[in-house]
């Protein structure tokens, strides 16, 4: 109850007001008065209405009222009006996980926040690591997700934006009904074209009311959809609005046609090469480069080969250069940039462009049908190899060409350089990427055995999980190696760290004899020893993990 004061008797016998006659008129004041008189202070804004007497004790006047306040409000509270119920999650008729693996994806999601890194110590597997792939077998056995553990899959989600591909898929409907009551869980419902913001796509008017007034998000997950089901739909949704797109959102929406892209883009994409924007131009001449029978690819190549041609003057077949002496505006809007990188000629980087836009097939025709191999094997005049074949991985990478791409891959067992070129591991890297899985693994694993693991590591990232059997064979004998070499240990975590994740899970028990902690040898890292023996039975224990999780997702 709210504190009162009485009145006081005076000598004479009457009574006069004291505070309590001051705090009736202080009742009288609203919630936002008292609020203000507290903040500033009563002695600058007395707890009374204007003109009324100040109470003699101020702060008692303002918490008695304060507290009269809080009891009629809580009195007269009206109760809130129920919202609707949300309409109830669609049916996800996959069939539930085995118990086994439930309570396996439980324990994942619940060490997911703890520390993890190719450099720890210790022989306990990171389980962080191993959501990815728990995702990944789940998906491709089909199991819905456990409604009890949806929140900790989307926070876990949230924090990595990595695993939203795979922890979206899994989740499912109910997963995206769910994120729809959450606002930490936005990025689900713009994470994919499935998601619960995407309309019918079978709904012309649903599409086009989403393509015009959606999130930027929410319109490129539109257009990635309507792609995938029918690309010259998506093309012609596109160009509905792209005079009055932004620069950088006109460049996002034309890398959606990546996918499905096709002769009927040809005459967008050519309207595309007039656009205000150098990145659009750049890249609408990218997409046009990848189809052969363009108009553009014919232009790039018939400029390609007036600067490239057989040299026929000597004893020895060769390649004679005569790059661009100009960037003309035919050139420029074709997609060729005239402002060359800062340490770059612009000749050899206007050749470059004009020879990565050129169909592959052209130098065949050009070199009198010699294969990819020996026109790539043949001589180079001037110094200008390394311009021309750096030119051609690109245009092998851009075509998805394997034959070109396995022509300058060369050898495993030939020298590696840092700088551009065939023989840098970078642009390694991306030719192996167009190989099938098979020859990646087989080619990487020889390159590993003739150089080692220190220059191995992107590689190993473009091989497909798990490695093939030569290819994990290859990596522990290189860590075997390392280890009785008294390698430094911890130059090689990443690569243990890769293996922990990519290595077969049958591998396990041959590697059971490098657990044992060896004796120090002279010249070794301090403690070499025992981090090679812990990380070797992370190593196993990791495997072995593995193995029980395929287990139990096998029901």
């Amino acid at each position: 109850m709210p504190h009162t004061t009485s009145p006081t008797a005076t000598t004479t016998g009457t009574t006069t007001p004291t505070s309590a006659s001051a705090s009736v008129d202080s009742l009288s004041l609203p919630w936002e008065e008292l609020v203000t008189s507290a903040l500033l202070g009563t002695d600058r804004r007395p707890p009374a209405p204007r003109g009324a007497p100040v109470p003699a004790d101020a702060p008692a006047a303002l918490l008695d009222a304060a507290a009269l306040h809080t009891v009629r409000r809580r009195a007269g509270l009206l109760p809130a009006v129920p919202e609707a119920r949300p309409e109830p999650a669609a049916p996800d008729p996959r069939p539930a996980l085995p118990e086994a693996a439930r309570h396996r994806l439980a324990h994942l999601l619940a060490d997911r926040s703890a520390p993890s890194g190719g450099g720890r110590r210790g022989t306990a597997p990171d389980l962080t690591e191993l959501i990815p792939q728990w995702l990944a077998i789940a998906n491709r056995r089909g199991f819905r997700a456990p409604a009890a553990l949806l929140p900790a899959l989307l926070d876990a989600a949230r924090a990595r934006t990595d695993l939203r591909p795979q922890a979206l898929a899994f989740a499912g409907p109910r997963g995206m009904w769910l994120a729809g009551l959450n606002p930490d869980w936005k990025f689900a419902l713009r994470g994919s074209a499935s998601g619960a913001q995407q309309p019918d796509l079978t709904d012309p008017d649903a599409v086009a009311r989403l393509w015009e007034e959606g999130l930027f998000a929410e319109r490129v997950a539109l257009l990635d959809a309507v792609r995938a089901q029918d690309p010259p739909a998506a093309l012609a949704l596109l160009a509905t609005t792209w005079p009055a797109e932004r620069a950088e959102d006109r460049l996002m929406f034309l890398d959606s046609l990546r996918s499905g892209l096709g002769g009927a883009d040809e005459p967008f994409l050519e309207q595309a090469l007039s656009d205000r924007s150098r990145n659009v131009r750049a890249t609408a001449a990218e997409l046009l480069s990848a189809l052969p029978e363009s108009a553009l690819a014919g232009r790039m190549a018939a400029r390609a080969l007036s600067c490239v041609h057989p040299d026929r003057t000597g004893a020895v077949a060769s390649i004679a250069v005569e790059a661009p002496h100009e960037c003309d505006a035919d050139m420029q809007r074709d997609g060729v940039m005239a402002v060359p990188p800062t340490g770059r000629g612009e000749r050899s980087w206007w050749l470059g462009q004009l020879v990565e836009a050129t169909p592959l097939g052209v130098w065949e025709e050009r070199f009198g049908g010699r294969p990819a191999d020996e026109i790539v094997a043949l001589p180079v005049a001037d110094d200008w190899a390394d311009d021309l074949h750096t030119a051609w991985c690109r245009a092998a990478v851009r075509q998805r060409n394997p034959r070109w791409s396995r022509a300058l891959l060369g050898r495993p067992s030939e020298p590696v350089t840092s700088g551009s070129g065939t023989a840098s591991i970078a642009e390694r890297s991306k030719l192996l990427a167009i190989l099938d899985e098979g020859e990646r693994a087989y080619w990487v694993a020889e390159f590993i055995a003739a150089h080692g693991l220190s220059e191995a590591f992107q590689l190993l990232g473009v091989c497909t999980v798990p490695w093939a059997g030569p290819l994990g064979r290859a990596v522990v004998d290189a860590l075997d190696i390392a280890r009785d070499g008294g390698s430094y240990p911890w130059s090689f975590s990443g690569v243990m760290g890769l293996a922990e994740r990519c290595l077969d899970p049958a591998e396990a028990d041959r590697l059971e004899v490098l657990t044992a902690t060896q004796d120090e040898q002279e010249g070794a890292s301090p403690g070499a020893g025992g981090y090679w023996s812990e990380a070797f039975q992370r190593l196993v224990s990791t495997l072995r993990l593995r193995a029980a999780m395929e287990a139990e997702l096998m029901g």
